[in-house]
């Protein structure tokens, strides 16, 4: 749970873009698009559906001419290329023209509770328009300036779960498709990369006419969706314990089961094997140039030739060879390659682990509510227990306090402020929990009243009492570290997070945001059924294969 490790963070099968892929692969949805009303400048709207067994999904695409002086990954922007919501069933014309409205507004608009999820994206200029350009003459894109950027647009936001007035997840969980973390935002994003496929298609044929072709499958394919992401994602991970431990508890319960295992099969370990070369293609073209990034790959190449090494020399002959490679790995490599290992020995176990994606959400209303019968020595003995790495640390100098984080005025978006060279530490967020818990530590030394007295009087220790109680009983709700420290990189926070979702080709910014891409090598809506399952992740060692 510290946050070197987390920032290591690889994509498992339990990733939630390949859980929701998988799951409606299993559950035969199917896929239109009912109305395409976009113009000879790539201007109008367009809707797909997602149909299941119970129910229906449309995403709704709004295209926009934008100036390109308009264009930027920041969230301040106020104009996109293209923005969406996820809509709950089929929409009417009365829903798209309302939402025609609304929609493109983002922040200043308002949805209601029949949409899922907003987003928008902007598009990767130079690229484009090279695809473009390639099609409407008759010819593939290059394939190299395709691997090297990943995507076409880039999302710089997918607002759900109540935002902007969007429906709930309380009101979604219910469903099965739904009850995982993000589901909607998850189909919101995989239904954006079709659109965005089907409109470069689309201005080709403008542009060429007769002359311009598609993408072919295997080209389209190597187009994900882009994102930027930045501090606002953050702060989710300590404002949601019990649900940062189901996420955490499940992929340690599923690299466990494996490490059980007394032998691996060959057909295990060749599809083991496949992956890892697979992924080494997939590593090829990560590309960054930011110095954090680029330390950290350097940190992978080389653990991935001592893994590739290892195995070549017999590491999967002994018994247990799951749990050998796992701790040979611990002293062997870094950060990366030990989580790049352990997300890889998953892989061809997808009976095993799978079925704990279902256990990756939880009620946290059930976590509120403060047990007011602890004693105060035991609140004392369970604090050290539990946060004693949060007492390693001086929080009255400089470095341990130097920043402090706080919501915008202008966006009511999270952002980090360095406290000893910027106003507004009054309006600090919560958001310090280790330095909460030592807090708590040196004013329950002597105090000699019921926990409920406790509070009543120093209403402060609140949130951090509730923190430990939720802690005793979920251990992976921490992270272990000061979110103070003037070298704390939230970036480590943000690809914890991201890895979760399935992202890929971490590339950051700088130590406050970075960009990922989403779904690259994913199935289309009409190849779900026939591709094989859960098998895109890692890119075809060849194309076309």
């Amino acid at each position: 749970m510290r946050l070197a490790r987390l920032g290591a963070s690889h994509q498992t099968r339990l990733s939630f873009m390949r859980v929701l892929l998988r799951k409606m692969r299993r559950e035969k949805w199917t896929f239109d698009r009912p109305e395409w009303q976009i113009d000879d400048n790539g201007v109008g709207h367009a809707v797909y559906r997602a149909v299941g067994p119970r129910r229906v999904y449309s995403l709704i695409a709004f295209a926009h001419d934008l100036p390109a002086e308009l264009r930027s990954d920041r969230v301040i922007a106020e104009a996109w290329d293209a923005t969406f919501t996820l809509f709950d069933g089929t929409p009417s014309s009365e829903d798209i023209e309302r939402l025609r409205e609304q929609v493109p507004l983002q922040e200043a608009g308002r949805v209601s509770d029949s949409e899922l999820s907003l987003s928008r994206a902007n598009r990767s200029v130079r690229l484009w328009e090279h695809v473009v350009d390639a099609l409407s003459r008759g010819e593939q894109p290059d394939v190299g300036k395709i691997a090297d950027v990943g995507y076409l647009m880039r999302t710089t936001a997918v607002y759900g779960s109540g935002k902007f007035g969007a429906a709930d997840h309380s009101a979604l969980r219910a469903r099965a498709i739904m009850s995982g973390p993000f589901r909607a935002e998850m189909l919101a994003v995989w239904l954006i990369r079709t659109f965005v496929a089907d409109l470069v298609e689309h201005m080709a044929r403008v542009q060429g006419g007769d002359v311009a072709v598609p993408l072919s499958p295997d080209i389209r394919r190597l187009l994900g969706i882009g994102n930027s992401t930045g501090l606002g994602m953050a702060p989710f991970l300590v404002n949601h314990p019990a649900l940062l431990h189901h996420w955490i508890a499940a992929k340690e319960e599923a690299i466990a089961r494996i490490r059980s295992l007394e032998i691996a099969d060959q057909d295990a370990i060749a599809h083991f094997k496949h992956c890892f070369e697979r992924a080494g293609t997939m590593l090829d073209n990560w590309n960054s140039d930011h110095p954090i990034m680029l330390a950290q790959m350097s940190d992978l190449a080389g653990d991935c030739k001592k893994i590739a090494a290892h195995i070549e020399q017999g590491a999967m002959k002994s018994k247990f060879p799951w749990d050998a490679l796992i701790q040979w790995s611990v002293d062997a490599l870094t950060h990366e390659g030990q989580e790049f290992l352990a997300s890889l020995i998953c892989e061809p176990y997808g009976d095993l682990v799978d079925d704990l994606a279902d256990a990756m959400h939880c009620d946290e209303k059930i976590c509120f509510a403060i047990d007011g019968s602890w004693t105060l020595t035991r609140v004392k003995s369970e604090l050290k227990d539990v946060y004693c790495w949060a007492f390693e640390t001086d929080y009255t100098a400089r470095q341990n306090s130097a920043r402090f984080w706080y919501v915008s005025e202008a966006k009511l978006e999270p952002r980090l402020g360095e406290r000893y060279d910027e106003p507004g530490g009054e309006r600090e967020q919560p958001l310090d929990i280790a330095r909460r818990a030592e807090a708590l530590w040196q004013d329950l030394d002597g105090a000699k009243r019921s926990l409920p007295d406790f509070l009543a009087s120093h209403p402060n220790h609140r949130r951090m009492v509730r923190r430990l109680q939720i802690a005793l009983q979920y251990p992976y709700s921490e992270i272990h570290d000061n979110l103070l420290d003037a070298d704390m990189r939230p970036i480590d926070m943000l690809r914890s997070k991201l890895a979760f979702f399935g992202a890929t080709r971490f590339d950051p910014r700088s130590d406050r945001w970075l960009r990922i891409t989403m779904f690259q090598n994913a199935p289309y809506p009409d190849e779900l059924l026939s591709m094989p399952e859960d098998d895109w992740i890692f890119p075809p060692l060849e194309a076309g294969q």
